[in-house]
């Protein structure tokens, strides 16, 4: 079986060097994966959503560390604008562990995953409105270019499955690397196992 490959910064090979781009193209790909998953069936879906589960995973943790903090530090009244997005986050990462706990051929899961892909869209409107707007306006080239390199490097260590209640830098930091090292660990277990 061929090895799964989700997309993550910098996997098109586009230069990187803006934050706010790299992560419009994840939310592109984020939609991309979710027209994936509604359109096809059996193990390609399985497989899909599994690239579904891993993009979103470690597209939040890297947002999470990056640009929040650095939002809640740059932008007025950046502090409400991340505890709203935070709140998002939450009930998005709810209802994936929820989905990811369902198979994909489960009745309940295409009504589950049409949930998903509405409040993922919202937050990702949310964002790019509340949050990457004002990036934009806060920093200069070398600032952007700086914070897309540190999201490359959240993502290397993210996570790749949900975990509800990890939204914090705090949390992130105290869980991430041992959450990141379970996850990955159980990816190769799958694997290994022919689930992939």
């Amino acid at each position: 079986m061929p090895e799964m490959h989700t997309p993550q910064a910098g996997d098109d090979r586009a230069a990187d060097t803006d934050v706010v781009a790299l992560l419009m193209r994840q939310h592109g790909d984020i939609r991309n994966l979710f027209d994936e998953v509604e359109q096809s069936q059996g193990e390609e879906r399985r497989e899909a959503f599994r690239r579904l589960v891993r993009l979103l995973a470690v597209h939040e943790t890297a947002e999470e560390e990056v640009v929040h903090p650095f939002v809640r530090r740059n932008v007025t009244g950046g502090e409400q604008v991340v505890e709203d997005r935070l709140a998002e986050e939450r009930a998005a990462k709810e209802t994936l562990a929820a989905l990811d706990e369902l198979d994909t051929d489960d009745p309940k899961f295409m009504l589950q995953l049409t949930r998903l892909r509405r409040d993922v869209q919202e937050h990702a409107r949310a964002e790019e409105r509340y949050e990457f707007t004002h990036i934009r306006r806060s920093t200069d080239v070398g600032g952007l270019a700086s914070l897309a390199k540190a999201v490359k490097a959240a993502e290397a260590m993210a996570p790749t499955r949900p975990h509800p209640g990890v939204e914090s830098g705090a949390a992130n930091l105290a869980l991430g690397p041992v959450a990141a090292l379970v996850d990955r660990t159980k990816d190769a277990v799958r694997k290994a196992m022919g689930k992939d």
